[in-house]
């Protein structure tokens, strides 16, 4: 069992790796709670072996029926309109005099971004003050990759890449080079090698239809070393391009009430957000942390 583990005394991810490696230990500044109880977690294990022709789709424990157009826009509209009642009954009770009989429609932008009550697959964990010092999770944006009923998990996204998948000598995450010259970025204290792949378009249907990917949200998938053969694969046939993935040495996972107790304890935001928010492009951007803020609305920024 892979741990972190933050008591009255000190911050300490305590993680036990296979049985051939040791269990590393790394203390962080002092905190006053017992959240971040962070735990090794069995990602669906993936095919090895692309079926490029095939229309089946991965299962996992949090796959559900895909609508035909995204329902994370739909609802971003919803609580646009939302706000914008509310703006006006504001107003209106400023003006008694004034009555709106047919309030303009609400559209939202390429890039929108709001709170929501509960994490779900898909979602952002944006890191709050309390996280200020603890180095690993301070200012992170987190995307949640899976809600399996061993608990969530997911990856930092806005940590640069210090080295190449070559350069960190990870095997696991290359197959015959393909991937040799990618940047490998932070994903998490827990030990996993994960990528993520967003297509460009015409060919994601390729991606889907692969059936080793896991699609987070509208054109977004991620895979496992497990399925990092077939992504190779795929790139050789030049079905989607080398430059169509990021690399994630690490992951972030959580007991299954676990991250609920942080979410209540203050520790994180929860937040949806559009696929153009967290495309490929914001992997390792140290500023996705304060767009993200700016665009859920006026918030402090400390």
């Amino acid at each position: 069992m892979e741990a972190c583990f933050l008591s009255s005394n000190s911050f300490t991810i305590s993680i036990e790796l296979v049985p051939s490696i040791k269990a590393r230990a790394l203390s962080f500044p002092k905190r006053n709670s017992n959240l971040f109880h962070s735990r090794k977690i069995a990602f669906p294990t993936s095919i090895t072996c692309c079926h490029l022709d095939s229309s089946s789709h991965p299962l996992d424990d949090d796959s559900k029926p895909t609508l035909g157009s995204d329902w994370r826009s739909f609802r971003a509209r919803l609580v646009a309109a939302e706000k914008a009642s509310r703006s006006e009954d504001s107003s209106s009770s400023a003006d008694p005099d004034t009555v709106v009989d047919h309030p303009p429609p609400v559209t939202v932008g390429d890039k929108w971004a709001h709170t929501i009550h509960e994490p779900e697959k898909g979602c952002l964990l944006i890191a709050t003050e309390k996280l200020d010092g603890v180095h690993i999770f301070e200012r992170t944006v987190i995307l949640l990759l899976s809600m399996g009923p061993l608990g969530p998990s997911g990856i930092i996204l806005n940590r640069p890449s210090l080295m190449s998948i070559k350069e960190m000598r990870s095997t696991v995450l290359d197959v015959g080079g393909t991937f040799s010259d990618r940047p490998l970025f932070f994903g998490g204290p827990l030990e996993e090698g994960l990528f993520l792949a967003s297509p460009k378009t015409g060919d994601g249907n390729s991606v889907e239809k692969s059936g080793v990917f896991e699609e987070v949200i509208k054109g977004l998938y991620y895979g496992t070393k497990e399925s990092v053969g077939c992504a190779a694969e795929m790139v050789k046939r030049n079905v989607v391009g080398a430059g169509d993935f990021r690399f994630f040495d690490g992951y972030c996972g959580w007991e299954k009430e676990q991250l609920n107790d942080e979410i209540k304890a203050g520790y994180w935001t929860v937040a949806a957000c559009s696929s153009s928010v967290i495309g490929l492009g914001s992997v390792g951007s140290v500023g996705l942390w304060e767009e993200i803020l700016g665009l859920m609305g006026s918030r402090k920024v400390w």
